[in-house]
C-alpha cells in the first residue's frame, strides 16, 4: 500500500478577522467608493455642462437672435471644486483599503524578516496614531471655519460642511490602520510590482 500525502493548504499567516469586522470594512469601503464616484460624476457633469452651455448653446442661441445672457452654469467651477475636495479626501480611505498608497521601500530590510509581522502591526498602529493626530488638527481647522462663519464664495453658504470631509478622510484611514494592527489578515496585499 502506498503512503498518501497530505495536500492540505498551509495555515494562514494570521487568523481571519471576525465576520462583523470583515462586513464592516466591506460596507465602509463600498460607501466611500459610492460617494467618491458620485463626487467625480458631479465634477464631470458640472464642467462639461458649463463648457457646452458657454461654447455651444450660448453662441447658437445668440446666432438665432435670442439674448440669453450668460450661458454657463452659475457656480459650476466652485461646485466642481467642492466635489473634488469630497472625492479626494474620501480617496484616503479608499487607497488605504486597497493598499494603493505609494510605499517607499527605504527602511525595508533593516529588521530581520522574522520580525516582519510584528513590525507591520506596530507600523499600522503608529500610522493610525499619526493620522488621528492629523484628523484632530483638521477638525480644529473646520471648527475655526464654523466659528468664524466662513462662507463659500459664490453661494454664501457655510463652508464647514464641505471641509468636514477633511478630518473624516484622515480618520477613515486611521481607523483602518488600527483594524489592520488588530487583525493583520484584513490588511490588503501589496501589489507585486509597485511603481
Amino acid at each position: 500500500m502506498e503512503p498518501t500525502m497530505n495536500h492540505s493548504s498551509p495555515a494562514p499567516a494570521h487568523p481571519p478577522a471576525p465576520l462583523a469586522v470583515t462586513r464592516l470594512l466591506a460596507g465602509w469601503h463600498w460607501l466611500e467608493k459610492a460617494v467618491a464616484m458620485a463626487a467625480y460624476v458631479l465634477i464631470s457633469f458640472m464642467l462639461v455642462s458649463d463648457v457646452m452651455g458657454r461654447e455651444f448653446a450660448g453662441p447658437l442661441l445668440r446666432l438665432l437672435g435670442f439674448d440669453v445672457g450668460a450661458t454657463g452654469i452659475y457656480g459650476s467651477q466652485k461646485i466642481a471644486l467642492y466635489a473634488m475636495i469630497v472625492g479626494s479626501f474620501l480617496g484616503l480611505g479608499i487607497a488605504t483599503a486597497t493598499g494603493a498608497h505609494l510605499l517607499p521601500r527605504i527602511a525595508f530590510g533593516w529588521v530581520p524578516a522574522s520580525w516582519g509581522p510584528k513590525v507591520d502591526r506596530l507600523a499600522d498602529a503608529v500610522t493610525g496614531t499619526i493620522l488621528c493626530t492629523v484628523a484632530w488638527y483638521a477638525w480644529v481647522f473646520v471648527e475655526s471655519s464654523r466659528e468664524a462663519g466662513t462662507v463659500m464664495a459664490t453661494f454664501e453658504a457655510p463652508v464647514w460642511p464641505i471641509q468636514a470631509v477633511i478630518p473624516l478622510g484622515f480618520l477613515s484611514a486611521a481607523l483602518r490602520y488600527f483594524i489592520f494592527a488588530l487583525w493583520p489578515a484584513t490588511r490588503p496585499r501589496p501589489p507585486e510590482f509597485q511603481e
